[in-house]
């Protein structure tokens, strides 16, 4: 089988591509930066040679888009918006224009698309799409904008014999240096990992091996389209997901970090406290339905297996 990454150079592109390559998969990454044996050069919004790749090719996974670990300025969810929306209508065209279009398009989104709540889980039946929540920040809404702006490009793109499906992803948890993971393992070494700003709001999630396993699952099954949230039925509160990981690795304490300890510290970190605050309460709804089974679908088992393959990566 023949997959084309678009942007995949990233922390999940390199997941999918190691798991797709090693099960004696054909896999071409579009970078703007190529550096590697099968990357190939484009730019993300203007027709090329890239398109060739995707001719004839049987699997899309479109991860293209500006990084959400920065400062949340108007300048950089500019950036985010047109990098999601140009890729995706650049990918759409050239899937249209194939000669052999591929037969599954599935296109990267996020879980931010819902509402920050508390009260109960999002699926994609009954979730409540964020935008219009009372008391929190209004640029939150702006988030939930670049989603429903990403997932509509798809959505309208003319692919009529590709079947499209918007992966609503949750945070990837892997062992993979400067991921989501190897940044909270860090704050728990060194004592940091512990409540944020209470620590109610709900943490979603998803390992990475359960993440490539959902991508195979559907890619093969032509009976799933449209959104399918990508994160583990065990979503938790921010205080008992680092209360599971400060255990997995050994760490009795972790200090807790009030609201404006919080905004100093990821402005310190060119972050934006979005990330830490918002309550993303979100189950697998489509997925357990289909019948896919999680291997690791609760945070403490998940935080155990995956710190044992950081320190065996590490001794290594």
């Amino acid at each position: 089988m023949k997959t084309v990454i678009p942007g995949g150079t990233g922390q999940v592109g390199e997941i999918l591509r190691r798991a797709l390559t090693a099960a004696g998969h054909d896999v071409v990454i579009l970078t703007r930066r190529p550096t590697r044996p099968g990357e190939v050069a484009w730019d993300g919004e203007t027709p090329g040679a890239w398109t060739r790749e995707i001719d004839g090719s049987d699997l899309v996974i479109n991860l293209a888009g500006r990084s959400v670990n920065c400062r949340y300025t108007p300048a950089n969810l500019r950036a985010m918006m047109d990098s999601r929306v140009r890729s995706t209508r650049a990918v759409g065209r050239a899937i249209a224009a194939a000669g052999r279009p591929p037969r599954v398009w599935l296109q990267m989104s996020t879980a931010t698309v819902y509402a920050h709540r508390f009260d109960a889980p999002n699926d994609e039946a009954t979730g409540l799409i964020g935008g219009d929540e009372p008391g929190v920040p209004g640029y939150w809404g702006y988030s939930v904008e670049i989603a429903k702006a990403w997932e509509r490009e798809q959505e309208r793109a003319e692919t009529p014999y590709t079947r499209k499906v918007g992966l609503r992803t949750a945070m990837v948890m892997s062992p993979d240096r400067g991921g989501v993971l190897d940044v909270l393992l860090r704050l728990t070494r060194l004592g940091l990992g512990g409540p944020v700003a209470g620590g109610a709001q709900y943490v979603s999630w998803i390992h990475d091996r359960d993440l490539v396993r959902a991508v195979e699952f559907l890619a093969g099954r032509d009976d799933l389209s449209g959104p399918v949230n990508l994160a583990a039925p065990g979503p938790l509160p921010q205080a008992a997901f680092m209360r599971a990981l400060r255990s997995a690795w050994g760490v009795p304490v972790g200090l807790p970090a009030t609201r404006w300890m919080a905004e100093l510290g990821a402005y310190a970190l060119r972050s934006d406290t979005e990330l830490l605050f918002k309550s993303r309460r979100v189950v697998p709804g489509r997925l357990l339905e289909a019948g896919f089974a999680f291997e690791h679908p609760e945070w403490p088992e998940a935080a155990e297996e995956l710190v044992r393959r950081v320190r065996l990566s590490r001794r290594g």
